[in-house]
């Protein structure tokens, strides 16, 4: 698996795609959806992960959906892993399914 760009966090989209051009504080945002306003913070500076309820709430107040962020925090999550695990992977043999009936 080669990657061409960094794996980006879903709480970086949410930073500079939403609430930077909003002008909209975590805080601001973390009452429109009656969330703590440390679990926006800490998404907003990719220290926390999407949950499926975050998802839920995100997707209803700028009119996305769910999977748009779920879907990006998969792709941030398994990018990540396959970095980690890189070695490991590497060491893991493919099996030919076809040749095997």
């Amino acid at each position: 698996m080669t990657n061409i760009l960094a794996p980006v966090h879903p709480g970086e989209i949410l930073r500079e795609e939403y609430l930077v051009p909003l002008g909209m504080s975590a805080g601001a945002l973390a009452r429109k959806l009656n969330v703590p306003r440390t679990r926006i913070e800490r998404l907003a500076t990719e220290q926390a992960s999407v949950t499926p309820d975050t998802a839920l709430r995100l997707a209803k107040v700028f009119k996305t959906s769910p999977e748009f962020w779920m879907n990006m925090q998969a792709s941030y999550d398994l990018k990540m892993e396959a970095m980690h695990l890189k070695d490991t992977l590497d060491k893991i043999s493919e099996i030919d399914i076809a040749s095997a009936a």
